[in-house]
């Protein structure tokens, strides 16, 4: 089975913080052994947008641990991701959203993994699993 990742599982992974760093890569050996690992065009440009990266960095790193580029993102997908974000917003507003505020991109992420039927690994998965009740989300560090 296909496993997209969310952003913080890489960025975990390239972390000075030990523990957070074997928890990804224990992570991401966990999922590649069940299957092929692909991450959405929104978490390529978060990765981008860190301090210190830069394309080919990042294009070498994926190429060399076998992780695709998903760049296709179509209407229903982008419908998916609107309307998980409105009902977060709207959750949000009626006092049941505490916490970290997750941006748009987290919930094209989300609705990415789940339009394509693919698990999703994440180091952080309250939004996801509220957003995405369908989508089969793999908790990295358990």
């Amino acid at each position: 089975m296909t496993t997209a990742l969310d952003t913080n599982v890489l960025v975990g992974l390239w972390d000075d913080d030990k523990a957070w760093s074997d928890a990804a890569r224990a992570a991401l050996d966990h999922a590649l052994s069940q299957g092929p690992l692909v991450l959405s065009g929104a978490v390529y440009a978060e990765l981008l947008a860190c301090p210190g990266r830069t394309e080919d960095m990042l294009d070498r790193f994926l190429a060399d641990v076998a992780i695709r580029v998903d760049w296709d993102f179509g209407e229903q997908e982008w419908r998916l991701a609107g309307n998980a974000f409105q009902a977060y917003t709207k959750r949000r507003r009626l006092g049941r959203g505490t916490g970290p505020r997750p941006s748009l991109a987290d919930f094209v992420i989300g609705a990415h993994a789940q339009f394509h039927r693919y698990r999703l690994l994440t180091f952080d998965d309250r939004h996801h699993r509220a957003a995405f009740p369908g989508l089969r989300v793999l908790l990295a560090g358990e």
